[in-house]
């Protein structure tokens, strides 16, 4: 008989393992590790969702710099994000927790700056999800109406109609949240394929259906600036370099939501590991897949002016149209909603498990209601419908303005980034204190992450910059204002108060070991003495 380990054995070596990284970092396992390495790649994969991305924000593209920038801006945004994803997943593989990166910023920063850090990355990081989570969602709320009008002509959308489809999403995926870890463990399979099969089938068909195809001149090399009326677009009244460098917007925005990989570390078996190549995977899969949808849309199109003004508001679905028939259409767009409905659902997953993390250690408000896990589906319930009910209310000003919507998605993208920079940031300034995880860089660690940063701050100015020529009331990019929202709370909120309370990543093993049930309301001065004991 063999005397080496059984895979039984070897599983519970690797999930012993993985919850002492988390005993020495202060936290004890609550959380199910059902999660394999295809499975965290999933989570990120499906909330990047190309196929939710690019639809949503094609319009855009067609009119901010044209085929051009969405084709060749694509390739130069996924190789910056790449540098984004291989400094954030060195700082995983050190860290691998569900805070991800506002416990990194804690972690990575001197000891009396930690909880400074660790809040306002938290603060960015939360806010930007509910964006994400918003976009995404909503996006997927406008299909379902664009979809209901193919073969019924009757039907009108309104934004009333839209919000009420909207709200009906995020209530199904909230559901689909609360059934626990297991039912997303099955979903998350299904929703790779789909969005891997779906994609590839979708541009297939557009494809081979097409009556003409446009040349690769124009995919290629077509510079369109409907950035305002004629004459009066940005390449004319500032140049086309403005036009290029806001037209990245759409890759960005798509190239978003991959530190799911990390939020879902206390889910994942060799979280060390899985989550730092999940990061990546998602990114380079992504990246491809979407530089092929890019070019199978762009080659697809008959006609590029009824393209742009499309009856049905969705220049996707005009192609679907042209390309192959109103009942094909319907089942590309099947297809796509399908994706997106994938996205939401673990946009919401990503999203609870940031304000588990963050409530775990007192980062918001209600935190002793919103950290608890339930005790039957190991899932943090009231986070996730925490996570439903802000995102519901960040797409209500829909009903009476798109351009208040525009802005919860620009801070959705620069929410995100800058969370994801000030980790990096610090991980370069004290870089003598930081640990290596069994995933590094070696001697690319240092220019790669600092390549990470320049580019975070190069975009974090650009999606604030005008994007429609005039500038008025109903064009301005209220961007600026969304992210100074974040910047004058969470500062100004850490000066009024929180600085005298929060003390970032709590350690609750040693609390827990003295009997205190750190959720426990009645137990919160206990609690308060032996976390400042402990970080003594």
């Amino acid at each position: 008989m063999s005397d080496s380990p059984s895979p039984s054995g070897l599983k519970g070596s690797a999930m012993e393992g993985d919850e002492a990284e988390l005993a020495r970092m202060g936290y004890k396992q609550e959380l199910n590790r059902e999660l394999g390495l295809m499975q965290n790649f999933g989570v990120s994969f499906s909330i990047i969702s190309v196929i939710t991305g690019i639809p949503s924000l094609f319009l855009y593209g067609l009119n901010t710099g044209g085929p051009v920038v969405m084709v060749w801006g694509w390739v130069v945004v996924s190789i910056f994000t790449m540098f984004v994803g291989l400094a954030m997943a060195e700082i995983c593989s050190a860290h691998p927790t569900s805070g991800g990166p506002y416990f990194w910023a804690a972690m990575l920063s001197r000891k009396q700056n930690a909880p400074l850090a660790s809040w306002i990355t938290g603060w960015f990081n939360l806010l930007g999800q509910v964006a994400v989570t918003t976009g995404i969602s909503f996006a997927c709320a406008n299909f379902l109406s664009t979809a209901c009008t193919l073969g019924n002509p009757e039907f009108v959308p309104t934004p009333k109609t839209t919000i009420g489809i909207y709200a009906a999403v995020l209530v199904s995926q909230g559901l689909t949240n609360t059934f626990g870890v297991h039912l997303l463990h099955y979903l998350n399979n299904v929703s790779v394929y789909w969005h891997a099969i779906g994609t590839f089938s979708l541009v297939v068909a557009i494809l081979a259906k097409a009556p003409t195809h446009q040349s690769a001149g124009f995919v290629f090399k077509q510079f369109i600036d409907n950035t305002g009326p004629p004459g009066q677009g940005w390449g004319d009244r500032a140049s086309h370099v403005y036009v290029v460098v806001i037209g990245i917007l759409m890759a960005q925005y798509t190239l978003t939501g991959f530190d799911a990989s990390a939020h879902m570390t206390e889910e994942t078996r060799n979280a060390a590991m899985s989550g730092s190549i999940g990061i990546i995977m998602a990114i380079g899969v992504s990246a491809l897949l979407g530089w092929f949808l890019i070019l199978g849309l762009l080659f697809s199109i008959q006609d590029l002016d009824a393209t742009l003004a499309s009856e049905t508001g969705q220049p996707v679905t005009q192609i679907f149209l042209d390309t192959v028939g109103e009942r094909g259409a319907i089942v590309l767009m099947v297809i796509v909603i399908g994706a997106m409905y994938f996205c939401g659902t673990f946009s919401i997953t990503s999203n609870s498990r940031m304000m588990y993390a963050f409530a775990r250690d007192g980062g918001i408000p209600g935190h002793t209601f919103f950290a608890k896990v339930n005790p039957k589906w190991k899932s943090p319930v009231r986070a996730v419908w925490l996570a439903c009910t802000l995102s519901f209310i960040l797409g209500l000003p829909s009903l009476g303005s798109s351009v208040a919507f525009a802005a919860a998605t620009s801070i959705a993208t620069i929410g995100l980034y800058i969370s994801y920079a000030i980790p990096i940031a610090l991980r370069v300034v004290y870089r003598d204190q930081f640990v290596r995880g069994p995933f590094h860089l070696g001697a690319f660690s240092f220019p790669v992450a600092i390549l990470a940063v320049i580019w975070i701050a190069f975009i974090s100015i650009a999606f604030i910059l005008p994007q429609v020529n005039p500038v008025d009331s109903q064009t301005i990019n209220y961007a600026i204002v969304a992210v100074g929202i974040v910047i004058f709370y969470s500062v100004g909120f850490w000066v009024l108060s929180a600085r005298k309370w929060f003390t970032g990543p709590v350690k609750q093993i040693a609390a827990e070991e003295m009997g205190i049930d750190v959720m426990d309301p009645s137990k919160a001065e206990k609690f308060e003495q032996v976390t400042k004991e402990t970080s003594a």
